[in-house]
């Protein structure tokens, strides 16, 4: 067998050729979220249009994908956003990072702008590059997508495409990706990396790993044990447990517990129906309606923790796989919608579309406020949906996101933060997190560090500093690993040092510190804030709308009040 051999490669979609290119030094040690920022920082203006060719794309692999670890196979895919303006890094599951780590790609570099107009399937293998023309996809949502692109290539292979709403560039587009069921179900969802992909003029990308391998491990013996140790600190976890039985879903009673759900556009943090969306309402219809539907699935070969789901209608066909919190909080209880149901076909049809539906479910939470829809009519929420895949004008300012809606409507309670909409967790009452969501430079967004689990009190504007700097840090180390959020319960229960003995066996570096997770999320952000700096972001992006700090938010009706000066002041370490 061929030595292992990681490469940059490098495809330029206007003259549609592919360069495989050595990794530089200074790339090296980065992978995922970290990798990514680093090549645009090199790369790029961050000043650029980011629909126009001097933006680039990237998907990097985690630096410990492709070896089939619990939850840590993802794919991190990065651009200048075409929602915020600045940084963009989102994940996935599925199967791309691992097909792609068994290349050799350290990272997959998008490079210019076709010459002409059209839509194209790349198909990448340790061959080359494949160009077919999409022009019998174009339009078509990504259910239906899926299944021609795996007749045609084969049904081992990954593909990550988008939908109708990256094809029409709308800036909440996501990028999905095939499960280890072939469910084009894992959505890099978050900032309009799908508008940018379809600005490239891809459809989709094919990852054929036919003849690769797993990646070199310079010691597998210690690699072996180390991944034994953080396996077993996975399974033993309880919050494993829980998500294993109750998925996200979990989190609704729980956020609502602390007045902290997003209910009527967020005017309020406690939904009076909540039972009827949470995760033991979820859990029990699963149960009682039976096959397809399934509690416990895993987006990832190899995953032990299994927190995804397969939610079954009354009628036994499957509604939407997965149903999550975030879509629940946002186009349930926002919208003031208690039928699982009802939110459960609105997912599908936003998945379908290639949509985020954090973006979706605040822009029409906005759209609600400016009397498009009356909160707790999902029959209209559908409606207008719809219009979003008919792309009518209505359609397209609701496919931009919140923050087009609520100024296409002069509507001042939008909750955004550098313009991408604020995921289920009221900052007001969890202020933690609203110190999160005000100061990550990649916009509001709870996997950059949400502080619901911190053992502080979520009401008091001093105390919540250091555990968003340090959730922030964790999770920036996360997503450069390539492991999910939920990966961090075994990563913490493992005192002895897990993640610098899994990169030392991987890769022999002896050089590394026991907080190489904690240097690696700070070296991340550090060049986060660079590249915002370089596109114009100022110390007055990192705040949260004015309206919250006015307007209390029931059940505590707080305001928040965290200082101005704790937020210029979280990162000054890295100054």
């Amino acid at each position: 067998m061929a030595e292992y051999k990681s490469q940059i490669w490098r495809v330029n979609t206007r003259t549609r050729s592919l360069l495989r290119e050595p990794v530089p030094d200074s790339w090296l040690r980065l992978g995922g979220r970290g990798l990514s920022v680093r090549i645009l920082l090199d790369e790029i203006d961050a000043t650029c249009n980011p629909f126009g060719p001097g933006n680039k794309l990237i998907f990097a692999p985690g630096l410990i994908v492709g070896h089939m670890l619990s939850s840590a196979d993802r794919i991190s895919i990065g651009g200048k956003s075409p929602l915020t303006g600045g940084i963009k890094e989102a994940n996935a599951g599925g199967r791309t990072g691992l097909h792609m780590a068994k290349l050799g790609i350290k990272a997959l570099i998008i490079e210019d702008q076709p010459k002409d107009d059209g839509m194209w399937v790349l198909q990448l293998s340790l061959e080359g590059a494949n160009w077919e023309k999409a022009d019998d996809l174009v339009g078509l949502g990504v259910y239906a997508t899926a299944p021609k692109l795996l007749e045609k290539y084969g049904d081992r292979v990954a593909i990550a495409l988008i939908g109708p709403g990256g094809e029409m560039r709308m800036k909440s587009a996501g990028i999905q990706n095939i499960d280890k069921d072939r469910v084009p179900s894992r959505i890099a969802a978050r900032g309009g990396l799908g508008s940018l992909m379809g600005s490239k003029g891809l459809k989709a990308i094919v990852f054929d790993d036919a003849g690769g391998q797993k990646p070199h491990i310079v010691d597998p013996e210690a690699f072996k044990i180390a991944k034994k140790d953080y396996t077993k600190a996975v399974l033993e976890h309880p919050q494993s447990v829980t998500y294993r039985d109750y998925g996200t879903a979990a989190m609704a009673h729980m956020s609502d517990g602390f007045g902290a759900l997003p209910t009527r556009n967020f005017s309020n943090g406690h939904f009076e129906k909540v039972d009827e969306i949470s995760g033991e309402t979820l859990r029990e219809f699963m149960l009682t309606r039976g096959k397809p539907s399934h509690t416990s699935h895993a987006c990832m070969a190899g995953c032990t923790i299994k927190c995804s789901n397969i939610f079954g209608g009354e009628d036994g066909k499957i509604i939407v796989s997965p149903l999550e919190y975030e879509t629940i909080g946002l186009m349930g209880s926002n919208l003031g919608l208690s039928s699982l149901d009802t939110v459960g076909r609105m997912n599908w049809e936003v998945n379908d579309l290639g949509l985020d539906s954090i973006e979706i479910g605040a822009a029409l939470g906005v759209a609600a406020d400016a009397g498009l829809m009356e909160f707790g009519d999902g029959d209209k929420a559908l409606e207008l949906i719809n219009e979003i895949r008919a792309g009518s004008e209505l359609g397209r300012v609701l496919g931009d996101g919140a923050a087009a809606t609520g100024e296409k409507y002069h509507i001042e309670r939008v909750p955004v933060v550098k313009r991408q909409a604020m995921s289920a967790y009221e900052p007001r009452a969890l202020k933690g997190t609203g110190v999160t969501y005000a100061t990550s430079p990649q916009g509001a967004d709870h996997t950059c560090g949400l502080t619901i689990r911190a053992k502080v009190d979520h009401l008091d504007p001093h105390a919540q500093l250091d555990v968003s700097r340090d959730a922030q840090y964790n999770m920036a180390g996360y997503d450069s690993l390539g492991a999910c959020i939920f990966a961090g319960f075994g990563f913490a229960a493992t005192p002895d040092g897990v993640v610098k003995r899994l990169l030392s066996a991987r890769y022999g570096w002896q050089d590394l510190s026991d907080k190489i997770l904690r240097e690696l999320g700070k070296e991340t952000i550090k060049m986060e804030r660079e590249f915002n700096r370089r596109a114009g972001f100022t110390v007055k992006d990192d705040r949260l709308p004015e309206w919250m700090t006015k307007e209390p938010l029931p059940p505590h009706n707080t305001v928040f009040d965290v200082p101005e000066e704790t937020l210029d002041s979280i990162f000054s370490e890295l100054e």
